[in-house]
Order: C-alpha cells, then structure tokens, then sequence
C-alpha cells in the first residue's frame, strides 16, 4: 500500500496548531500552578496575621473550661474560639488528640479546595464496588447492585459529613491522592496540626493491632479478627494510638480551622456554604454539644467515635461551629482520648461546654435565654 503524504502547507500548518495547543496547555498548567500557589500562601498569610492579632481570652470562660475539666476526672482537650475577634479558651487544647470521624471534615474541605481550583469535579460520577469497602459505618455498601455503585462525587461528599459513612470518606481520599494528598492540601492552607493520617479502614486496623485485609470489609470479619487478636497485642495497639495518634489534631488547631471556615479564609464562598450547610445537616452526635443549646442557637459539626477496649472508648469528640440567635458564632471542639466513663457522662460533658459558651455569650452581649 502507498503512503499518503499531507502537502507540505498542511504539514506546516498542523504542526504550528500543535505546537500553539501544547503552549496553551502549558500554559494554563503553569496558570493553575501559579494561582494555587498564590491562593496558599494567601491563606497561610490571613491565618498568621489574625491568630497574631488575638486577645486574651475571657477570665470567666477560661475559669468554667476548667473547672469542668477537672470534674470530669478524666484527660480532655477542650478549645473554643471566637470566630470574630479570634480569643481562644481552652484545656489541653495544644496536644494532639485522636479525631476519628472528626477528620473527614478535613478530607471534605481538601476536597472542596479542589474543586474551586478547578482539578475536581463534584458533578464527576465515580463508581465503587467491594475494593472500597471500609469499615464498621458503611451504609453506602447497601447501595450496591451487582457488586458496584455508580453516584455522583457530591454524593459521596454528604455521606461522608451527614451520615459519618467510612467507605464513602475512604473513596473520596482516593480522589485526592490518599492520605499523601489531603495533607498536602491541609500544609497549602496552613493547617499543620490537624491530620487525616490514613485510610479509614487502616486506621481502625491499626489501633486494633492488625493490618487492613480485603475480607474485613464483609460482616463482622474484622471484629472477628479483632477478636481472635492476643490481648496483649490490642492493649499495646490501643496505648500507642493514644500516645501518638495517627490522626491526632489539637483542640485550638481545630477550633482555629473551623473559625477561619467559617470567616471564609479556605474556601470559595459556594464551598463554605456547602461544607458548613452538609455539617448543620450532620446525623451524628445530636446530644453531644448540640443537646446543650438552648432555642434559637444552631450548629454546624462532626463527630468522632472511635473503638471500645476493655471498658473504655478510644476517641469521643464533638466539633463545630456555634451560632447565636444574634449571629456571633464560636468554634468549639471537646475531644475525649480515652474515656471510661457512661455515655450518660459523656454527653453531659460536652454539653456543659455547650452551655458555657451560651453563659459567655450571655456575658459578652448582656442578655439572657429568655431574650
């Protein structure tokens, strides 16, 4: 067979509109690069210029935080933060603490990030199937037909902060590279003390002493493997989770990253109102701090709940955004490490701080409940 050969017009033609087409996507590689570099470091900048300018927090609120501390008996990281003027009460708000559920708010903000950035789509259909099962909270899994899940990536967002679903968070790290990706996105923005650390399912493994297998997403397989474990093993397991988290955050790290959602310093202004609209919306924990709201206040938040060993629960935390009926709006985080003590006294707990930021509101703006 002959070749046919483009005359020579054509030739040169097609190879300038290639060489104009590879400019241009060079270009606007290099224009995305350059704006998500500037959008960063301007993000990094507003975080450090209004963490600088922060008052002294209120005696009487830093007084109450720890008095309920100290009642409580056990160790607890407390922080709130004054989304306006940028104050921040606390107790042991500067370790580091196990999240547990309370980090897929970070991979939904990285998410979210990337979206205004253009690199994802939330209208992008993905499908799952059982290489993405996770584990214990998976109700996405019900979803399946004929062993895969086709929905689009939004779905899967309000799953993750509605409904604390571990498979549909698992999928959504995916999109981001994994756990290396949204800590990359979490430095860009100058959240440095908050950490995703792993996969859902890896992590749980982890603090149980196993290591992930494709089985423990089927029934109670893990627990059963779990189970089987010595208990020196899980108790070893469990203790180095506590001393050193592998999606450890401090309580103001938190609290900090919450206020500067909520004055809009991370995201677009569609974006913010998406996460904090899916967190208000959020399933979980409705007598944690929101049973200590009176009427007119809401919240927007995510829960973290972590594995039970021997008589005691490893990672018990509430945190969110609180509005008052005037607007002011403080973030708080109550985060339980490792607590012994009934559900009962958890919730109560973390409803007392509830409480005592109303109290400070009260204070700060001279009215009462009944106002």
């Amino acid at each position: 067979m002959r070749r046919r050969h483009l005359p020579r017009k054509r030739v040169l033609v097609f190879g300038v509109l290639t060489a104009v087409a590879a400019l241009a996507g060079g270009l606007v590689s290099a224009d995305r690069a350059t704006r998500q570099a500037a959008t960063a470091q301007l993000t990094a900048t507003r975080l450090a210029i209004f963490q600088d300018k922060a008052p002294e927090a209120p005696t009487a609120l830093q007084s109450r935080l720890d008095v309920l501390a100290a009642g409580y008996g056990e160790d607890v990281g407390i922080a709130v933060t004054d989304v306006t003027s940028g104050w921040t009460a606390g107790v042991g708000q500067d370790r580091l603490y196990p999240q547990q559920s309370v980090s897929k708010l970070w991979v939904a903000i990285a998410l979210m990030r990337a979206v205004d950035e253009g690199r994802l789509d939330l209208n992008a259909w993905l499908t799952m199937d059982d290489a993405d099962r996770s584990v214990f909270f998976q109700p996405v899994v019900a979803e399946y037909r004929q062993g895969s899940y086709v929905t689009p990536m939004s779905d899967l967002l309000r799953r993750a902060l509605v409904e604390s679903d571990n498979a549909a968070n698992d999928r959504l790290m995916r999109e981001l590279g994994g756990p290396e990706g949204v800590r990359a996105a979490l430095d860009d923005m100058g959240l440095t003390n908050v950490k995703v650390g792993a996969y859902e399912r890896d992590l749980q493994a982890q603090t149980a002493g196993l290591s992930w297998r494709h089985e423990y997403g089927f029934g109670r397989n893990f627990q059963n493997a779990r189970e089987a474990l010595p208990m020196a093993t899980r108790e070893a397991a469990a203790d180095a989770y506590v001393a050193a988290p592998l999606d450890g955050a401090s309580p103001a790290a938190i609290t900090a990253a919450l206020a500067a959602l909520s004055r809009g310093a991370l995201l677009s202004e569609e974006s913010t109102l998406r996460i904090t609209a899916l967190m208000t919306a959020a399933r979980t924990g409705p007598r944690r701090l929101k049973g200590g709201l009176p009427a007119g206040w809401s919240i927007a938040h995510k829960t973290g709940t972590g594995q039970d060993f021997q008589g005691a629960s490893l990672g018990i935390n509430d945190v969110g955004l609180l509005t008052a009926p005037d607007g002011r709006t403080y973030a708080v985080a109550v985060m339980l490490p490792r607590t012994r003590h009934s559900v009962t006294a958890r919730l109560a707990f973390m409803q007392s701080v509830s409480r005592a930021v109303v109290e400070q509101w009260m204070r700060e703006t001279g009215t009462t409940v009944a106002d």
